[in-house]
């Protein structure tokens, strides 16, 4: 499928989660309010993926933020990608960047933000920013709403 193309592989039909993130599709739709200055926000409060050393669950609360150009994120397909770390090996870092550059390279947006809050292993939380530049003038950017961690206090 080419950017042009606004066929999407997974909308309106049962779609197995992918087995790896790899082979996940990210669909690009329309936007329909393209020169609009807007930020569309996905927030995932349940990722997970696994400790590529130790084979151990990882959870995190992934909040994406970007401002479409051309094209949306179709979100089935972006939660049947995200989905597909289930069982991916990879540190924190990886899959946040990772899921940036993914959604970067399948809708080019003008602006984009990851925010990853891990949940502690080891005692020791490992949150991961991740922005394509300085937040433009004038769009509104609301907090992610996410404390940071503070334990049983």
């Amino acid at each position: 499928m080419t950017q042009t193309d606004s066929n999407t592989s997974v909308l309106g039909q049962q779609t197995p989660l992918p087995t790896d993130p790899d082979q996940a599709r990210l669909d690009p739709v329309p936007n329909p309010h393209q020169g609009t200055a807007y930020v569309a926000r996905f927030t995932a409060p349940e990722f997970t993926s696994l400790c590529p050393v130790t084979g151990q669950p990882d959870f995190a609360h992934l909040v994406i933020e970007y401002w479409p150009d051309a094209w949306l994120v179709e979100s089935k397909s972006l939660k049947l990608f995200l989905g597909a770390f289930r069982n991916h090996g990879a540190f924190h870092e990886d899959c946040t960047v990772g899921i940036a550059k993914r959604i970067e390279a399948a809708v080019k947006p003008k602006w984009l933000r990851i925010a990853g809050y891990w949940y502690p292993r080891g005692g020791i939380p490992i949150d991961v920013f991740y922005q394509t530049g300085p937040v433009p003038e004038g769009l509104w950017v609301p907090d992610p709403g996410v404390a940071p961690y503070r334990g049983r206090g």
